[in-house]
């Protein structure tokens, strides 16, 4: 750990991360009477939200599976909010519950100290580079599932003469609009940003390396999510997968293997979201666009060339741009150490649904692989659980151990603080 200018008591639990995950777990600490300190790097609630997504997007399920605890969405706003209705509902979620996170603070180093039975969180100021120690008997980990880019290693990707870009910089198809474009990548985000090129006036050829279950949004008006839920209180999760496929190719038709979108070969919908995060495409038009022809699909690529890309089937796909939609991943096994309750890939080795906690104080909210209803579940779950734990300290003795450093309004160089 290095050496910090400043250090923090923290007279409740450090939560990392002010996208949904900490603001939710705050909120519910708030509603028990326990208060926290929320960290995030960047500068604004809901980072990836506000600045990573495209213009388009809207919440891919309906609203009610998507509200955060204690505040549902406003009644005005349709079954699918779009982003910015999302982003300032999280702000109105914020402003209700006092969540007030401490921005443009990056982790570098969190550990538990076991000789003082306190967690011991660094955080870089990106503004003055100062470094200031926050110290705390408890560490919420929320900084979720997407906090980092994944990069494909694309073979001879130095030789393409065109632009690479991730998804999380492209906004709209205009920039685009009569350009060949190459999406990598055929989840929910290569299937809408292909959509939105086309309405655009560009041309995406869409890659499609492995198995991918596409499934309608709605079937008969009612949302395919609600229809799984409803029959997951009577049937076995692989049942109500293979009703899901049925249903799929009754209402997408079963042409989809003929138009290169294969199903996985092993694992339904549900199985592979909750097991391995391989999300459902929720098809909304592209479907349409690909039996037009307007949406190209093809195999893999094998390498990068000047005017575009040899693909694994011998085949050359012409590109004047690259857009990788390949997702994103956890960052937590680069600033949390010392701690062997999250796998190497960023994820707690238990398995949900009692993966919200660890030993020592340590918890996490928003690693469930079951978006946004997974991680108010485990928010209600830390926040219950730290509640019970804060409120057993009587008030005298918080207040005594309290003052033994600053309080969090209260920053002092290290060296004049009793840590």
């Amino acid at each position: 750990m290095m050496a910090a200018s400043r250090t923090m008591w923290v007279n409740g639990p450090i939560i990392v991360g002010a996208g949904p995950a900490g603001i939710a777990a705050a909120a519910c600490l708030h509603t028990r009477g326990v208060p926290s300190v929320v960290l995030d790097r960047d500068d604004c609630l809901a980072s990836l939200w506000q600045r990573r997504t495209y213009d388009r997007l809207r919440l891919h399920l309906p609203k009610h599976f998507c509200q955060l605890p204690g505040m549902p969405f406003p009644d005005h706003y349709p079954e699918y909010p779009s982003k910015h209705q999302f982003v300032a509902y999280l702000e109105s979620y914020a402003a209700a519950f006092h969540v007030r996170p401490r921005f443009r603070q990056s982790v570098v180093c969190a550990r538990f100290d076991s000789a003082a039975g306190l967690w011991r969180v660094q955080a870089s100021d990106d503004d003055t580079g100062v470094v200031t120690e926050y110290i705390g008997r408890w560490l919420v980990v929320a900084t979720g599932e997407n906090a980092e880019r994944v990069i494909p290693d694309l073979d001879g990707a130095d030789a393409f003469k065109g632009p690479v870009s991730h998804v999380s910089e492209y906004k709209s198809g205009e920039p685009y609009r009569g350009k060949r474009v190459l999406v990598v990548g055929c989840g929910n985000s290569g299937m809408e940003v292909c959509l939105d090129l086309c309405d655009h006036g560009a041309r995406p050829s869409m890659v499609v390396r492995d198995g991918v279950h596409v499934l309608p949004r709605e079937m008969l008006g009612v949302a395919t999510f609600s229809v799984a839920v409803f029959l997951l209180r009577f049937l076995p999760l692989r049942l109500v997968d293979r009703l899901l496929v049925l249903l799929a190719g009754l209402f997408l038709g079963g042409d989809l293997a003929r138009l290169g979108l294969r199903r996985p070969s092993h694992g339904g919908p549900l199985e592979l979201k909750n097991s391995k995060g391989r999300t459902p495409v929720l098809d909304i038009g592209a479907l349409e666009k690909i039996r037009a022809g307007e949406i190209k699909i093809v195999p893999g690529v094998r390498r990068m060339e000047a005017g575009g890309a040899e693909l694994v089937d011998g085949r050359f796909v012409a590109a004047d741009a690259v857009i990788l939609a390949t997702g994103y991943h956890s960052n937590v096994p680069q600033w949390l150490k010392g701690s062997d309750f999250f796998s190497g890939e960023g994820y707690p080795k238990v398995e949900f649904p009692e993966g919200w906690k660890g030993e020592s104080g340590l918890y996490s909210v928003g690693f469930t692989r079951r978006g946004l209803a997974g991680l108010s579940l485990d928010a209600v779950r830390v926040a219950s659980d730290i509640a019970a734990e804060y409120h057993t300290t009587s008030p005298s003795t918080r207040s005594s151990s309290s003052s033994m450093v600053p309080q969090p309004t209260q920053l002092v160089p290290c060296s004049q603080a009793e840590t």
